[in-house]
């Protein structure tokens, strides 16, 4: 995770928008993220917790849709948690802690956990370890969404997926230099593992309701609830 720190802080100032430039559909991919994100409307207060959290692009949403929630935002990156703090600064309910969320204590129960194109970089070890403690962490009727990328469910489909996504970063306008550096980054650091495992992970981590809302070839959005 390490070199996955210095990867990120070296990129975070262009983060935001190269972003529109690299994942297709963006604005499906996140907002079907966003419309996971459902509690019960008798909820007087939200407590969320977006892990990898970057520069808060998935937190934004979030606060759109719960601006009186108290969301915290834990991220390895201080550079990326910088530019986040400059997208919130003018919000007082907004938290930020720079750690390892593979190793870092949650410390409290919450009601959404979510998060976005970061625990692909996690070795399967250190995803399964994770769900499990996202689940210890939420609370009863909580929810955890994942929008993230996955590997193929055959090496065939997988090469398939990856030449679709070469396809778009190249010809998205992003110069060929930083499109160049973006596909390198994804091939020296992601460790996607297949959808069907994941799930089945989560089911064994205790979540229930555990389903995909949202996909486009490798790019995913699934959640699991607590009963």
């Amino acid at each position: 995770m390490e070199e996955v720190r210095k990867a990120f802080d070296a990129g975070a100032f262009q983060y935001d928008t190269q972003r529109r430039l690299i994942i297709p559909d963006f604005t499906g991919f996140y907002g079907a993220a966003l419309w996971a994100a459902t509690i019960p409307p008798s909820k007087k207060s939200t407590a969320i917790l977006d892990i990898g959290a970057g520069t808060g692009i998935l937190s934004e949403l979030m606060v759109q849709r719960y601006p009186g929630a108290i969301i915290t935002l834990l991220d390895i990156s201080e550079n990326m948690l910088e530019m986040a703090r400059r997208r919130f600064r003018e919000r007082s309910n907004i938290h930020f802690i720079i750690a390892d969320y593979s190793r870092e204590d949650f410390g409290k129960e919450y009601d959404i956990i979510c998060s976005a194109l970061s625990i692909h970089h996690l070795t399967n070890v250190n995803k399964r370890r994770l769900y499990r403690r996202i689940f210890e962490a939420l609370n009863v009727g909580g929810i955890f969404i994942n929008a993230d990328q996955v590997q193929g469910e055959s090496e065939w489909m997988h090469q398939r997926n990856l030449e679709y996504w070469d396809e778009f970063v190249m010809h998205t306008g992003l110069p060929q230099k930083e499109a160049e550096a973006v596909l390198t980054r994804r091939d020296r650091y992601d460790r996607m593992e297949k959808l069907t495992v994941q799930l089945r992970w989560l089911k064994g981590a205790g979540f229930s309701d555990v389903e995909l809302v949202y996909k486009n070839r490798p790019f995913v959005v699934f959640l699991g609830t607590t009963a």
